[in-house]
Protein backbone atom coordinates (compact mmCIF):
# COMPACT_ATOMS: atom_id res chain seq x y z
CA UNK A 1 0.00 0.00 0.00
CA UNK A 2 1.34 3.43 -0.97
CA UNK A 3 1.81 5.95 1.83
CA UNK A 4 0.77 9.40 0.60
CA UNK A 5 3.04 11.26 3.02
CA UNK A 6 6.13 9.37 1.83
CA UNK A 7 4.99 9.88 -1.77
CA UNK A 8 4.80 13.65 -1.19
CA UNK A 9 8.32 13.66 0.26
CA UNK A 10 9.49 11.67 -2.77
CA UNK A 11 7.83 14.12 -5.15
CA UNK A 12 9.52 17.10 -3.52
CA UNK A 13 12.94 15.49 -3.62
CA UNK A 14 12.49 14.10 -7.14
CA UNK A 15 11.52 17.53 -8.48
CA UNK A 16 14.63 19.12 -6.94
CA UNK A 17 16.85 16.34 -8.34
CA UNK A 18 15.42 16.74 -11.83
CA UNK A 19 15.58 20.53 -11.73
CA UNK A 20 19.04 20.99 -10.21
CA UNK A 21 20.68 17.56 -10.38
CA UNK A 22 21.43 17.77 -6.67
CA UNK A 23 19.74 17.20 -3.34
CA UNK A 24 18.75 13.53 -3.52
CA UNK A 25 20.60 12.09 -0.54
CA UNK A 26 21.27 15.47 1.03
CA UNK A 27 17.55 16.23 1.13
CA UNK A 28 15.84 12.85 1.45
CA UNK A 29 17.96 11.34 4.22
CA UNK A 30 17.41 14.32 6.59
CA UNK A 31 13.68 14.23 5.78
CA UNK A 32 13.52 10.56 6.76
CA UNK A 33 15.54 11.17 9.92
CA UNK A 34 13.88 14.37 11.13
CA UNK A 35 10.26 14.12 10.00
CA UNK A 36 9.62 10.39 9.91
CA UNK A 37 11.91 9.20 12.70
CA UNK A 38 13.44 6.47 10.52
CA UNK A 39 16.59 4.83 11.92
CA UNK A 40 19.82 6.11 10.31
CA UNK A 41 20.74 2.82 8.65
CA UNK A 42 17.26 2.27 7.21
CA UNK A 43 17.14 5.88 6.01
CA UNK A 44 20.54 5.58 4.31
CA UNK A 45 19.80 2.14 2.82
CA UNK A 46 16.40 3.12 1.45
CA UNK A 47 17.59 6.50 0.19
CA UNK A 48 20.43 4.91 -1.82
CA UNK A 49 17.92 2.89 -3.85
CA UNK A 50 15.50 5.80 -4.01
CA UNK A 51 18.27 8.00 -5.43
CA UNK A 52 19.45 5.39 -7.91
CA UNK A 53 16.00 4.70 -9.39
CA UNK A 54 14.91 8.34 -9.38
CA UNK A 55 18.11 9.46 -11.11
CA UNK A 56 17.82 6.72 -13.74
CA UNK A 57 14.56 8.34 -14.83
CA UNK A 58 16.07 11.83 -14.71
CA UNK A 59 19.18 10.72 -16.59
CA UNK A 60 17.09 9.43 -19.53
CA UNK A 61 15.66 12.91 -20.04
CA UNK A 62 19.07 14.58 -19.82
CA UNK A 63 20.75 11.95 -22.01
CA UNK A 64 18.38 12.74 -24.85
CA UNK A 65 19.77 16.28 -24.86
CA UNK A 66 23.35 14.89 -25.09
CA UNK A 67 24.57 16.90 -22.12
CA UNK A 68 26.38 14.07 -20.31
CA UNK A 69 30.18 14.45 -20.21
CA UNK A 70 31.09 10.77 -20.27
CA UNK A 71 34.83 11.32 -19.86
CA UNK A 72 34.33 13.16 -16.58
CA UNK A 73 31.77 10.61 -15.38
CA UNK A 74 34.21 7.76 -16.05
CA UNK A 75 36.98 9.51 -14.14
CA UNK A 76 34.67 9.90 -11.15
CA UNK A 77 33.67 6.22 -11.36
CA UNK A 78 37.32 5.15 -11.27
CA UNK A 79 37.48 6.67 -7.81
CA UNK A 80 33.99 6.25 -6.39
CA UNK A 81 33.01 2.71 -7.35
CA UNK A 82 36.05 0.85 -5.88
CA UNK A 83 35.63 2.68 -2.56
CA UNK A 84 31.90 1.97 -2.47
CA UNK A 85 32.54 -1.69 -3.35
CA UNK A 86 35.01 -2.06 -0.50
CA UNK A 87 32.45 -0.73 1.97
CA UNK A 88 29.77 -2.99 0.49
CA UNK A 89 32.14 -5.87 1.19
CA UNK A 90 32.35 -4.86 4.85
CA UNK A 91 28.57 -4.80 5.20
CA UNK A 92 28.30 -8.11 3.38
CA UNK A 93 30.92 -9.58 5.70
CA UNK A 94 28.66 -8.92 8.65
CA UNK A 95 29.77 -5.55 10.01
CA UNK A 96 27.02 -4.43 12.36
CA UNK A 97 26.07 -1.19 10.62
CA UNK A 98 22.87 -1.10 12.65
CA UNK A 99 25.00 -0.40 15.74
CA UNK A 100 26.88 2.54 14.25
CA UNK A 101 25.23 5.28 16.30
CA UNK A 102 27.43 7.98 14.77
CA UNK A 103 25.87 7.57 11.31
CA UNK A 104 23.17 10.19 11.97
CA UNK A 105 25.81 12.69 13.10
CA UNK A 106 27.87 11.90 10.00
CA UNK A 107 24.82 12.66 7.84
CA UNK A 108 24.37 15.97 9.66
CA UNK A 109 28.01 16.97 9.16
CA UNK A 110 27.97 16.10 5.45
CA UNK A 111 24.69 17.94 4.91
CA UNK A 112 26.25 21.06 6.49
CA UNK A 113 29.39 20.71 4.33
CA UNK A 114 27.17 20.35 1.28
CA UNK A 115 25.21 23.49 2.20
CA UNK A 116 28.41 25.50 2.66
CA UNK A 117 29.75 24.17 -0.63
CA UNK A 118 26.63 25.30 -2.47
CA UNK A 119 26.83 28.77 -0.93
CA UNK A 120 30.52 29.12 -1.83
CA UNK A 121 30.16 27.65 -5.32
CA UNK A 122 30.49 31.00 -7.20
CA UNK A 123 33.63 31.91 -5.24
CA UNK A 124 35.17 28.48 -5.86
CA UNK A 125 34.24 28.73 -9.54
CA UNK A 126 35.92 32.14 -9.79
CA UNK A 127 39.12 30.83 -8.20
CA UNK A 128 39.13 27.77 -10.45
CA UNK A 129 38.58 29.85 -13.60
CA UNK A 130 41.51 32.07 -12.66
CA UNK A 131 43.79 29.07 -12.26
CA UNK A 132 42.46 27.37 -15.38
CA UNK A 133 43.12 30.46 -17.51
CA UNK A 134 46.34 31.51 -15.77
CA UNK A 135 47.98 28.06 -15.71
CA UNK A 136 46.10 26.04 -18.33
CA UNK A 137 48.70 23.30 -18.88
CA UNK A 138 49.27 22.66 -15.17
CA UNK A 139 45.54 22.78 -14.36
CA UNK A 140 44.60 20.36 -17.15
CA UNK A 141 47.40 17.98 -16.20
CA UNK A 142 45.98 17.68 -12.67
CA UNK A 143 42.32 17.33 -13.72
CA UNK A 144 42.25 13.52 -14.27
CA UNK A 145 43.95 12.67 -10.97
CA UNK A 146 41.96 15.17 -8.94
CA UNK A 147 38.72 13.91 -10.51
CA UNK A 148 39.52 10.33 -9.48
CA UNK A 149 40.37 11.51 -5.94
CA UNK A 150 37.12 13.45 -5.82
CA UNK A 151 35.31 10.29 -6.87
CA UNK A 152 36.96 8.39 -4.01
CA UNK A 153 35.74 11.01 -1.51
CA UNK A 154 32.23 10.87 -2.95
CA UNK A 155 32.25 7.06 -2.87
CA UNK A 156 33.13 7.10 0.84
CA UNK A 157 30.51 9.73 1.68
CA UNK A 158 27.71 8.10 -0.30
CA UNK A 159 28.39 4.54 0.89
CA UNK A 160 28.38 5.63 4.54
CA UNK A 161 25.65 8.29 4.55
CA UNK A 162 23.96 8.35 1.08
CA UNK A 163 24.84 12.09 0.99
CA UNK A 164 27.20 13.81 -1.41
CA UNK A 165 26.89 12.39 -4.92
CA UNK A 166 24.72 15.26 -6.14
CA UNK A 167 25.27 18.52 -4.30
CA UNK A 168 28.83 17.92 -3.11
CA UNK A 169 29.77 16.29 -6.42
CA UNK A 170 28.47 19.26 -8.40
CA UNK A 171 30.62 21.68 -6.38
CA UNK A 172 33.68 19.50 -7.02
CA UNK A 173 32.97 19.37 -10.74
CA UNK A 174 32.51 23.13 -10.94
CA UNK A 175 35.93 23.61 -9.36
CA UNK A 176 37.67 20.96 -11.47
CA UNK A 177 36.05 21.90 -14.80
CA UNK A 178 35.21 25.62 -14.55
CA UNK A 179 35.12 26.21 -18.32
CA UNK A 180 33.81 22.84 -19.43
CA UNK A 181 30.83 22.39 -17.11
CA UNK A 182 27.89 24.38 -18.43
CA UNK A 183 24.83 24.28 -16.13
CA UNK A 184 23.05 21.62 -18.23
CA UNK A 185 26.19 19.50 -18.61
CA UNK A 186 26.87 19.71 -14.88
CA UNK A 187 23.38 18.48 -13.98
CA UNK A 188 23.43 15.65 -16.51
CA UNK A 189 26.95 14.43 -15.67
CA UNK A 190 26.35 14.60 -11.94
CA UNK A 191 23.15 12.55 -12.21
CA UNK A 192 24.74 9.90 -14.45
CA UNK A 193 27.73 9.48 -12.12
CA UNK A 194 25.46 9.07 -9.09
CA UNK A 195 23.40 6.16 -10.49
CA UNK A 196 25.91 3.26 -10.41
CA UNK A 197 27.47 4.71 -7.25
CA UNK A 198 24.14 4.57 -5.42
CA UNK A 199 23.44 1.06 -6.72
CA UNK A 200 26.86 -0.28 -5.68
CA UNK A 201 26.70 1.44 -2.29
CA UNK A 202 23.16 0.17 -1.74
CA UNK A 203 23.92 -3.49 -2.45
CA UNK A 204 25.43 -4.17 0.97
CA UNK A 205 22.48 -2.60 2.75
CA UNK A 206 20.06 -4.52 0.54
CA UNK A 207 21.69 -7.87 1.29
CA UNK A 208 21.74 -6.97 4.98
CA UNK A 209 17.95 -6.51 4.87
CA UNK A 210 18.04 -2.82 5.78
CA UNK A 211 16.03 -1.44 2.83
CA UNK A 212 12.37 -0.67 3.66
CA UNK A 213 10.58 -1.84 0.51
CA UNK A 214 7.20 -0.32 1.33
CA UNK A 215 8.74 3.05 2.10
CA UNK A 216 10.83 2.88 -1.08
CA UNK A 217 7.81 2.19 -3.28
CA UNK A 218 5.90 5.08 -1.73
CA UNK A 219 8.81 7.47 -2.23
CA UNK A 220 9.23 6.40 -5.86
CA UNK A 221 5.52 6.82 -6.57
CA UNK A 222 5.99 10.51 -5.91
CA UNK A 223 9.51 10.99 -7.22
CA UNK A 224 9.32 9.42 -10.69
CA UNK A 225 6.77 11.81 -12.24
CA UNK A 226 8.32 14.71 -10.31
CA UNK A 227 11.88 14.06 -11.53
CA UNK A 228 10.63 13.94 -15.13
CA UNK A 229 8.91 17.28 -14.67
CA UNK A 230 11.96 18.78 -12.98
CA UNK A 231 14.28 17.51 -15.71
CA UNK A 232 12.11 19.01 -18.42
CA UNK A 233 12.12 22.35 -16.60
CA UNK A 234 15.88 22.30 -15.91
CA UNK A 235 17.49 25.50 -17.11
CA UNK A 236 14.23 27.47 -17.08
CA UNK A 237 14.78 28.70 -13.51
CA UNK A 238 17.75 30.68 -12.14
CA UNK A 239 20.15 27.97 -11.04
CA UNK A 240 21.85 30.16 -8.42
CA UNK A 241 18.61 30.89 -6.59
CA UNK A 242 17.83 27.18 -6.50
CA UNK A 243 21.27 26.52 -5.01
CA UNK A 244 20.82 29.19 -2.33
CA UNK A 245 17.36 27.97 -1.36
CA UNK A 246 18.58 24.36 -1.18
CA UNK A 247 21.64 25.40 0.84
CA UNK A 248 19.46 27.19 3.43
CA UNK A 249 17.19 24.17 3.77
CA UNK A 250 20.16 21.80 4.07
CA UNK A 251 21.86 24.00 6.66
CA UNK A 252 18.75 23.99 8.83
CA UNK A 253 18.41 20.22 8.43
CA UNK A 254 22.07 19.59 9.24
CA UNK A 255 21.91 21.69 12.40
CA UNK A 256 18.72 19.89 13.53
CA UNK A 257 20.31 16.49 13.02
CA UNK A 258 23.38 17.45 15.06
CA UNK A 259 21.57 19.05 18.01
Amino acid sequence: MIDGVYASAGALTGFVVGLAGVGGGALMTPILLLFFGVSPTTAIATDLWFAAITKIVGARVHHRTENVDWQVAKRLWWGSLPVALSLVGLVGAGVQVTKLDWLAKAVGVLVLITAVGLLLAPKLLSIARGRRIGQPAHFKALQPTLTVVSGMILGLCVALTSVGAGALGSVMLLYLYPLRMTPHRLVATDIVHAIPLAVVAGLGYLFAGLVDGRMLMSLLTGSIPAVILGSLLAGKFPGRWIQIALAIVLMAAGVNILI
